[in-house]
């Protein structure tokens, strides 16, 4: 008897170190909070990629440096979830001052369907949603082969759903003035995106 509780106490020692470590120190219970918390603690360098936006015109995330950018990944054919970020995105823009869009915070959705989201897709998108390629750009990645990566930075996971859509997690991530990921938030709460941002209105 005393053998088997002995071995019972091993086998739920190493079950409380197996569960603690794949919870980051019972911090994170899902793979999505362990990676908002990874990135709370340690700010991610994104890769260097050329982006496109709904008005033809190149640039790259350097191009915000001296800014903080809140960005969030789409595909302009969604029906679902991409509408709700994009309403989320119109909430911040809103709350904003025009002044403090200029010089503190850009907005920026990332079309992570290649194939279909050319630049007139990005466009229509964007004049449904209010994005108005000042404040606020609809943009893809102009190589496909710098996107994957780009996902991958970000913790962004995409999957096909074989009906020509995707399935694909949705946040609001920020951008620190030097273009490192520092925070991942819920969509259905930009008020305190903006407030745990530092930006309040």
């Amino acid at each position: 008897m005393t053998r088997a509780l002995g071995a019972s106490l091993v086998v739920i020692l190493a079950a409380l170190v197996v569960f603690t470590w794949g919870t980051d120190g019972w911090r994170a219970f899902t793979s999505e909070t362990a990676r908002r918390e990874q990135v709370l603690r340690n700010p991610r360098p994104l890769p260097a990629v050329v982006l496109e936006d709904q008005d033809g015109r190149t640039f790259e995330l350097s191009d915000y440096r001296g800014r903080s950018v809140a960005v969030e990944f789409i595909y302009t054919r969604c029906q679902s979830i991409c509408r709700s970020l994009g309403m989320a995105f119109r909430q911040i823009r809103d709350a904003i001052a025009p002044q403090r869009l200029e010089h503190e915070l850009a907005l920026l959705s990332i079309s992570f369907d290649s194939v279909h989201d050319d630049v007139p897709a990005l466009a229509a998108w964007a004049s449904a949603h209010g994005a108005d390629g000042r404040h606020w750009r609809v943009a893809r990645v102009r190589d496909p082969a710098q996107l994957g990566p780009l996902l991958e930075a970000f913790g962004v996971v995409v999957i096909a759903d074989g009906l020509g859509g995707y399935e694909h997690n949705a946040a609001i991530h920020l951008l620190d003035r030097d273009g490192r990921l520092v925070r991942i938030d819920d969509i259905d709460t930009p008020q305190r995106f903006l407030a745990q941002a530092g930006l309040q209105p």
